[in-house]
């Protein structure tokens, strides 16, 4: 790990840099819209469009990248964050920030293929594990971090859009005059939907509902801390306990994961999610509690992601698994632009418990149907050996999804998967 810390480290600390603005940003149009009085169906709009532009990002990038190259598109699309980031405060409206969250989801996904594919190609298949638990580690200090700086202004002035804006504008700075070339771009062509649908039913429909888990926690947490009046200080703890479970419970269950069978713990997490929703929904329990609550939401969902990945990868042989990603990430977006619009009608309906209300009722569908697939398919026969958990984010693109089932592919080819009891 040491070995690539050395050679990826003006990179990691790029990320790290722009995570701290995204992270930023989103919990701050959160406090923000509760101050202008947004509605908080207003604020679901201004949260899906962010994944709407990341969607078409996802999509569109490769293209750009094969016209114009990495470096052109790095820093055109960074300097359209940086702009967008600033002109939140400039145009406090909420048809306005809709429009620029598209832009800037449109942005971050660019930015993030362009450095990915970059870390990816300073990889080794040895290595490349680490480098990618390494990509992790730092996004999320990077969010986490985030929330603390948002204590150091006032939300309704302009210092806390300025800091962001400054963060991305530095973050380029290490990664452009890092002395590692531009990776050579190639696209792997893309599973149907059709044949991965069939290939594991569960895998789709968990990563389509765990996308509107992860968009409402991303994006709607500060708009519900704003409506229940949570302090700027306590906002930014919960929304900071949600990234510290993903980050704390992202190993043990990856431990647990190569240890039994996928499918009795995508239940159990699930089931788990449900029932603390449900605590949150019924008690209405008191702010500590709910921090605990947020950690165990994020502890869940993060972990879930990696989990679902590692599922499908068992039913794929070695050559479909990078094929994969782009369906995986396709359908998980989906499940992310529906999210906070779900969210901000359930929280326009039955006020803020909505939040956690409709959280719990995807974990709820998730433990069910992963109960019934069970019942259909119950010996697994695409592959002998499954294949390994790696550990990745839900804000990743395709590139880094794509490289984490190399990963697992590498470690199937050779053995180094545990067996399962």
């Amino acid at each position: 790990m040491l070995t690539v810390l050395r050679n990826s480290w003006a990179l990691l600390l790029g990320i790290m840099l722009l995570m701290l603005g995204n992270g930023m940003q989103g919990t701050l149009l959160g406090i923000r819209g509760g101050i202008e009085g947004f509605s908080t169906l207003h604020m679901s709009v201004v949260m899906s469009a962010y994944f709407l532009g990341f969607l078409f990002g996802s999509r569109m990038t490769p293209d750009m990248i094969r016209r114009v190259g990495h470096v052109r598109v790095f820093a055109a699309l960074g300097s359209l964050i940086s702009a967008v980031l600033i002109l939140y405060a400039v145009a406090p409206n909420w048809i306005a920030w809709s429009a620029e969250r598209v832009v800037i989801g449109f942005s971050f996904s660019g930015v993030y293929i362009t450095a990915e594919s970059w870390l990816n190609n300073a990889s080794t298949n040895e290595n490349r594990g680490q480098a990618l638990s390494l990509y992790l580690i730092m996004q999320m200090i990077g969010i986490i971090a985030a929330q603390a700086l948002l204590n150091f202004g006032d939300p309704s002035g302009f210092v806390l859009f300025i800091i962001p804006s400054v963060l991305v504008s530095v973050a380029f700075t290490p990664i452009l005059l890092s002395i590692s070339p531009a990776p050579a771009f190639d696209t792997t062509k893309a599973l149907s939907f059709r044949r991965l649908y069939d290939t594991s039913p569960l895998g789709c429909v968990a990563m389509f509902l765990l996308g509107g888990v992860f968009s409402a926690q991303f994006g709607m947490a500060a708009v519900w801390g704003s409506q229940v009046g949570l302090s700027v200080r306590e906002i930014s703890l919960f929304v900071a306990m949600i990234y510290v479970g993903g980050l704390v419970f992202q190993y043990p269950i990856g431990w647990m994961s190569d240890r039994m069978d996928r499918r009795h713990l995508i239940l159990a997490l699930a089931a788990l999610g449900a029932v603390a929703m449900a605590v949150a929904v019924v008690f209405n329990p008191g702010f500590y509690v709910l921090l605990v609550i947020g950690m165990m939401a994020g502890g869940i969902s993060n972990p879930l992601y990696s989990l679902l990945v590692a599922y499908v990868n068992d039913y794929l042989e070695g050559p479909d698994m990078a094929a994969a990603s782009a369906g995986l990430i396709f359908i998980n977006g989906l499940g992310a632009i529906t999210g906070p619009l779900i969210t901000g009608w359930v929280m326009a309906k039955v006020g803020p418990p909505g939040f956690f209300l409709f959280m719990g009722i995807l974990f709820f569908i998730m433990a069910v149907y992963a109960g019934w697939r069970m019942l259909r398919r119950r010996v697994r026969t695409i592959v002998e050996q499954p294949g390994t958990f790696t550990p990745i984010s839900p804000a990743s693109s395709v590139l880094a999804l794509g490289a984490t089932m190399e990963v697992a592919q590498h470690a199937h080819d050779h053995g180094a998967s545990a067996p399962q009891s």
